[in-house]
């Protein structure tokens, strides 16, 4: 968030947003800056949990279970990447990665180890709430939707926990890959293009460039059991054959 311009807190309006009393642990080891950070969210309506290493984080977040988790990815004692790996074996909300520019980490990365997002420090805090606000509206969606009828497929959708099954056996998948496979199977028999997956999973339109899309298509069809379950459509987007 660097040199942005941050309100003071004599100037700070409480403002009311769809998610009022949402819960927020932001990990981030720069005391004031996730001070600044905090109290800007916690003026849009948000509670939010400072946590300043990585070894307390995982230990804090799967006892508290917020509904969003903002992740520093340089963090003392355990860096963000070993904190999203060990978080995934219970924690099942969003987590939206921030990473300095300039840092080797691929996005990729981030994504196939259980990250959901990520914004390069610094962050304009416009945007980091707008990204809060995207990632919260798609997580309710997912609890709210019922799953519906698979009495006629070989694969099982548990939307709350974003988990996948076929046959009974479990596909073990990233959130994001999860996210990408319902859309894919709930549009099934149509083209999901480039821009629906690019929506489906940050929440961002497609910008004609970003590769992000097709690689996560491609770790998707690894773990999926043998057979043509996705078919590329050329110049389109990609199908769900079942």
């Amino acid at each position: 968030m660097g040199n942005q311009s941050w309100p003071s807190l004599e100037n700070i309006l409480i403002m009311q947003t769809d998610f009022e009393y949402a819960t927020i642990s932001l990990v981030e080891d720069d005391a004031g800056l996730a001070e600044l950070t905090a109290t800007y969210l916690e003026s849009h309506g948000y509670s939010v949990d400072i946590i300043v290493n990585g070894l307390d984080a995982v230990k804090r977040i799967p006892e508290t279970n917020p509904d969003l988790v903002i992740l520093d990815i340089m963090l003392p004692g355990l860096d963000g990447m070993a904190v999203c790996q060990k978080l995934r074996q219970s924690f099942y909300g969003p987590i939206l990665f921030l990473t300095a520019r300039g840092d080797s980490i691929d996005e990729i990365l981030g994504l196939e180890i259980g990250g959901d997002d990520y914004l390069a420090k610094p962050v304009e805090p416009r945007r980091l709430l707008a990204r809060v606000r995207a990632m919260l509206r798609r997580q309710t969606t997912d609890i709210s939707t019922t799953i519906g009828n698979q009495s006629q497929s070989d694969f099982r959708f548990d939307k709350v926990k974003q988990e996948v099954y076929f046959q009974d056996s479990r596909v073990e998948l990233t959130q994001p890959e999860f996210r990408l496979l319902l859309c894919l199977k709930e549009a099934q028999g149509k083209i999901v293009s480039r821009d629906d997956i690019m929506k489906t999973i940050r929440g961002i339109e497609y910008d004609g460039v970003s590769r992000t899309a097709d690689i996560l298509v491609s770790e998707v069809r690894k773990k999926l059991p043998q057979g043509e379950w996705i078919k590329t459509i050329r110049g389109q987007g990609y199908t769900w054959t079942e």
